[in-house]
């Protein structure tokens, strides 16, 4: 059997166990599923509503606590857990107070223009919808696909990474304490090998999926087999601009914030920073002072800005990419060296003259490495931002109204933010293009999803 584990990465000590689900007790719960999407798709709106709000005053009363647990499992700074589930919190508000908004039915023509004397879209629930979830923001990743489709009337089963077991019991144990019926939100504690016979099971109506590009692909291959809908949300390496004439004080500081950003385990954090030489020298100092001042340690420690990476496995894959890219001919401008001592700490960095011999120009650095490229001018900022198959989120720095309406316009991302740090919001739709995969979370879009968009025609 299977066993499930949480590591704390702040010590590499095993914290506590449990055994992974046999197939038939998945059966049993997949079942279970399906019978309480049969009545929970009834119930009304405002009753939803009201649970949904009920878990978001769980979320916000007992955020210290959840909080610690999240740092316990994958090693984030407690400070930036607990904000996690205040921002989990608002999600359920929000979609608590704009389900009926969302869901209305929609009349996109007028009926004598399709012969009709009534004609509208009515939005419907699917079903049993599998979420395969990823680690690194471990309960937003699962509220935000778990607010709007429990709101929608689906009802919803989690397989969430195997090194968050205590998160993923915290989430059934939260939709029940919130007074969802049985069966409405469900954790299956599998390892991903199981996750196929979920997915291929007819009971369940579709899936979404926050992870690897090869766990986006099996998921994907499998669901198309099956004609099922799919969401994916598979990573990024988010370009960051900056000209001239950018706020280049402003710049560096949410630079050196967006990089660190969860000890650098967000696929939405800047990791190429695009700097026009006109002011690259500049941004360089000021950047690499900012990411020099950031305070790595104990991620329970208020003080701490960067905590351990998730794993010994991901330190190990982010310190060949470091030295790939030196063996190239890059420069450590600051870390590039593990600390002695316990725990999966990476220290955060910063490395110049990347160039696309190196693997760092093309892969995903997952951790807080940032690399440096120099370039002349708009077009080439473009080009080179757009060199990737990734295309997940986007910033650019600029007071300048043509350069802005360029990047906005030439941007190869599901997202451009402007003069700001990429993050996401309950009110914006959130998802890539190209290899960071395709359909949208969030705002109505993310309820809409895993709806039915029916026509509905009256003669």
């Amino acid at each position: 059997m299977t066993t499930i584990a949480t590591t704390n990465p702040a010590t590499g000590e095993v914290e506590k166990t449990f055994d992974a689900l046999t197939d038939e007790e998945v059966d049993r719960r997949v079942a279970r599923a399906a019978d309480a999407f049969a009545s929970y798709r009834t119930v009304p709106l405002e009753r939803r509503a009201e649970w949904m709000n009920a878990a978001a005053d769980v979320l916000d009363r007992e955020a210290d606590q959840i909080g610690a647990m999240l740092t316990t499992e994958m090693g984030k700074t407690h400070k930036a857990a607990v904000a996690e589930a205040r921002k989990c919190a608002k999600a359920c508000r929000y979609y608590a107070e704009h389900a009926a908004e969302f869901l209305a039915d929609r009349r996109p023509a007028d009926p004598a223009d399709v012969n009709a004397r009534d004609a509208y879209v009515r939005y419907q629930p699917l079903g049993p919808v599998l979420a395969v979830m990823p680690w690194n923001f471990p309960l937003w990743q699962v509220i935000r696909f778990a607010a709007p489709g429990l709101m929608a009337g689906n009802v919803g089963l989690l397989k969430h990474s195997s090194n968050v077991p205590q998160t993923a019991l915290f989430l059934e144990d939260l939709f029940r304490r919130a007074g969802f019926p049985e069966g409405a939100f469900q954790t299956l504690l599998i390892g991903s090998a199981k996750v196929e016979r979920v997915l291929r099971d007819p009971r369940v109506k579709a899936a979404t999926l926050t992870g690897s590009e090869p766990a986006g692909r099996s998921v994907a291959a499998i669901a198309g087999d099956e004609i099922k809908p799919t969401v994916l949300e598979l990573g990024g390496s988010d370009p960051f601009v900056v000209m001239p004439s950018a706020d280049l004080g402003a710049a560096a500081r949410t630079a050196a914030e967006s990089r660190c950003l969860n000890n650098g385990q967000s696929c939405i954090s800047a990791k190429r920073f695009i700097v026009d030489t006109g002011c690259a020298d500049e941004f360089e100092r000021l950047f690499v002072e900012r990411m020099r001042a950031k305070r790595v340690g104990d991620p329970m420690d208020e003080a701490t800005d960067v905590g351990p990476l998730v794993s010994e496995q991901g330190r190990a894959e982010v310190e060949e990419l470091v030295a790939d890219a030196v063996g190239k001919g890059a420069s450590v401008l600051c870390g590039g060296e593990r600390p002695d001592g316990p725990g999966w700490y990476y220290p955060p960095t910063v490395v110049s003259g990347v160039t696309p011999e190196m693997r760092m120009y093309h892969e995903e650095v997952f951790a807080p490495v940032a690399s440096l490229l120099r370039v002349r001018g708009v077009s080439e900022a473009v080009e080179v931002a757009n060199a990737t198959g990734f295309g997940l989120g986007s910033n650019a720095w600029t007071r300048d109204d043509g350069e802005r309406e360029r990047f906005v316009n030439e941007l190869d991302a599901g997202q451009v933010f402007v003069n700001g740090m990429t993050t996401s919001y309950p009110e914006l739709p959130f998802g890539g293009v190209k290899r960071s995969g395709y359909g949208r979370e969030l705002s109505a879009d993310g309820m809409r999803a895993f709806c039915n968009a029916k026509t509905v025609w009256v003669g």
